[in-house]
């Protein structure tokens, strides 16, 4: 058994000999003559003793970079199935694929793709053992018995398709053409179609945009034979309508096959599963997977923040939704802008004049690659349109991309800031303990918490921020939501949001800008228009409709011909009925 209690030393943040090791002087055991903190001798890094540590905080006080996290677990667990070193992430239990779709629903850095790695056999279990490498035979003997059933069914037979959250390694793996990378995989032209390749066949890899690289990597392990399939984060980049189709997709698999997902979209999420394994535990320093749930009853019960069956309350707050949209609001006009248009070899985009109110926030909604980003560039001034003018006015623009540069986050953090909303984004975003590492140091959804908090510190008369939730999960999306809503109506400024969750579109826009067309042919902005009609019109182009869930009121997308989906499809009420 181990201690009830949970030691995480950030080791790419600490400083070793440079603080003369502030942690072991201050540590009372350490004074008492106990060895609880300690320095390895090969590495030089302290270590702390979780059996002997008495939880009184002195050292995560002191420590001069905030390396250090203690945590006292709820109760005294077993081992945990994995942990990455000493005072590092562990993970307590395993979720196991079941017959159909299987979801994994938590937090980031809570050890859903730790997970993944477990299950398709590219981590082995240590029981947080580093001293000895258990064999599989060992593995097997120390598994409860459903775990051991599959991790033998894994050892003789089992095959394993994975599509990894990092898609941007495929850019550095293979630099040839996708035509080779599918070749290779054993793809054939017939299923290339499915995923809407054909026009990305002969282009280079690395040349490919997010949402071509996540189509090609979903291709790539969808296409691939095998027993059980799991897919880490395979939203990002996708237009609503690519993520119903990919949804589609996954549904259909998961009626012959068993596939296990890890998603931060909900209402996909919701779509695809009919089961889930809810993630809790502390971001980065532990998580612990609970047991099996319908999907609609654990859904609901992580929006709660509390599992019924383990009686265990892992959230002090609900994540709620309003029976009620976000609604127009009335007020002052604080921006008028001019008509815009835009060509390029091969596509045409336009929109015509419009105007934002005080406090008001507008969303942007379409499929890829029609012109939003192009509009959002084009009103901040970096991309210079061929009719009409930028704004012309103070902007903070958060780029759909974001470069990694070798900066700590502190660093970033500086300049004419408005300190007031710094200091509160930096709070609700979490970024305070990331302040002393690189940005090539974080994941990315860290990153894009740095990005989003630097653009909401901006003095700006108006801000800018295209597809602000890639990498975000469910809790930070939600959070984020609250404090631009937030900072936008304290202040009477406004802002401009691009994105495909529609979730997330919905609690944060007051109305809404729909872009249709043909993808990389031609694009078309309407004016802002309410956010009844503007939702009516877009799902309508998409064919999708979508309800209410009845208890927490969370946007469910219907089941394609289904007899609510029909109904609403005939009285034109796509999403508000």
């Amino acid at each position: 058994m181990v201690a009830p209690r949970v030691a995480v030393i950030d080791r790419s943040l600490c400083i070793r000999e440079k603080c003369g090791y502030v942690c072991m002087n201050v540590c009372p055991p350490n004074r008492m003559g106990e060895e609880c903190i300690i320095v390895e001798e090969e590495s030089r890094f302290p270590i702390i003793s979780e059996d002997l540590c008495i939880s009184c905080g002195l050292c995560v006080k002191k420590c001069p970079v905030s390396c250090i996290t203690i945590i006292n677990l709820p109760k005294e667990p077993d081992a945990p199935i994995y942990q990455y070193g000493v005072n590092t992430f562990r993970l307590y239990g395993l979720p196991l694929p079941r017959e159909g779709a299987t979801a994994l629903v938590g937090k980031n850095g809570i050890g859903k793709s730790t997970a993944i790695k477990l299950l398709a056999k590219q981590l082995n279990p240590n029981f947080a053992r580093f001293d000895h490498k258990p064999s599989e035979d060992e593995i097997l003997e120390k598994l409860p018995i459903e775990q051991r059933r599959y991790f033998a069914q894994l050892k003789e037979a089992l095959k394993i398709s994975t599509k990894p959250q990092m898609i941007d390694k495929l850019r550095e793996i293979f630099k040839g053409k996708v035509r080779d990378l599918l070749k290779q995989s054993g793809i054939k032209r017939d299923a290339i179609k499915i995923f809407h390749l054909e026009e990305i066949l002969d282009r280079n890899i690395p040349q490919l945009s997010g949402g071509e690289l996540q189509r090609l990597a979903m291709a790539i392990a969808y296409l691939k034979p095998a027993d059980i399939y799991y897919f880490d984060e395979f939203t990002n980049f996708l237009d609503i309508e690519e993520r119903l189709r990919m949804a589609v997709l996954l549904k259909e698999l998961a009626e012959k096959k068993r596939i296990v997902l890890a998603e931060h979209d909900l209402s996909i999420l919701d779509y695809v599963s009919d089961y889930i394994y809810i993630l809790h535990g502390e971001e980065n320093a532990y998580g612990v997977v609970s047991g099996i749930k319908n999907v609609r009853t654990g859904l609901n019960e992580y929006l709660q923040g509390f599992l019924r069956q383990e009686n265990l309350r892992f959230r002090d707050y609900e994540i709620t939704f309003s029976q009620y949209s976000e609604s127009e609001i009335k007020t002052a006009i604080k921006i008028q802008y001019d008509g815009l248009a835009k060509k390029f070899k091969g596509f045409a985009f336009s929109a015509g004049k419009g105007a934002i109110r005080k406090g008001e926030i507008i969303g942007l909604v379409g499929k890829n690659a029609l012109g939003k980003s192009l509009f959002i560039k084009m009103l901040a001034g970096v991309e210079k349109a061929d009719r009409g003018k930028a704004l012309g006015l103070k902007v903070s623009y958060k780029p759909q991309y974001i470069t990694a540069e070798e900066m700590t986050v502190n660093e970033v953090l500086q300049g004419d800031l408005n300190k007031k909303t710094l200091q509160k984004a930096q709070r609700r975003l979490k970024v305070l303990p990331l302040m002393e590492k690189k940005l090539t140091e974080l994941s990315g959804g860290e990153l894009q918490r740095v990005v989003l908090t630097r653009a909401l510190g901006q003095e700006a008369d108006i801000y800018l921020f295209d597809e602000p939730t890639a990498f975000l999960d469910m809790e930070q999306r939600f959070e984020f939501a609250r404090l631009v809503r937030n900072v936008i109506s304290e202040s009477e400024k406004a802002a401009f949001i691009v994105d495909h969750d529609v979730v997330f579109v919905d609690a944060i826009a007051n109305r809404l800008i729909v872009f249709e067309g043909e993808s990389s042919v031609e694009g078309k902005a309407s004016l802002p228009m309410s956010k009844r009609d503007g939702m009516n019109h877009f799902l309508q182009m998409a064919g999708v409709t979508m309800r209410r869930d009845k208890d927490t009121h969370r946007p469910r997308i219907n089941k394609p011909g289904s007899a609510l989906d029909v109904e609403q499809q005939k009285s034109g009420e796509y999403y508000y009925s």
